[in-house]
């Protein structure tokens, strides 16, 4: 199985991200990974969408996803020409003995602690997959409360294949 990383520039209207996952629903299509954010133009909303399947699957999304009325582009962002990025928010026991050993790992992976409690820390950390998940393996020494990932996010290296409208 082959992951594509799909960026779309879609209308941002009302009931987008709907018709958009209700394609993947009806076709039995699975996303790994969906971000949606407003872009620098508030009449579009850039969607990072990530896939799984075969190429075949992979070439049938891209040509469904093309035909929906509200996508005004798609690109794939392939990897070594695209900027792919993932935030997670790990919330981890951290009593005082403890402390010193998740600051560390923080300073190694430059990961932000937000939130100090009596007896937890928040930690913030952006970068890509491989970053993220040494990162994680490595906070697995401590007792993990809660984690929060945002999913892919990701834009094209250049200028070259910017869509202006």
């Amino acid at each position: 199985m082959k992951q594509r990383v799909l960026s779309m520039l879609v209308d941002n209207t009302f009931g987008v991200l709907s018709r958009v996952a209700g394609l993947f629903s009806r076709r039995g299509y699975n996303i790994d990974s969906l971000t949606v954010g407003e872009t620098a133009d508030p009449r579009y909303s850039r969607m990072t969408v990530v896939v799984s399947g075969d190429e075949q699957i992979l070439d049938q999304i891209v040509k469904q996803l093309g035909k929906l009325i509200d996508v005004v582009d798609i690109k794939t962002l392939k990897e070594g020409e695209s900027v792919n990025r993932e935030l997670v928010m790990i919330k981890v026991r951290a009593e005082a003995k403890d402390r010193q050993g998740i600051n560390a790992i923080c300073d190694i992976f430059r990961a932000k602690v937000v939130d100090v409690a009596k007896d937890s820390m928040i930690i913030e950390l952006t970068g890509d997959q491989s970053k993220l998940k040494a990162f994680l393996e490595l906070m697995n020494d401590y007792e993990i409360l809660e984690l929060a990932r945002t999913g892919i996010t990701g834009l094209s290296r250049g200028a070259e294949d910017v869509r202006y409208l």
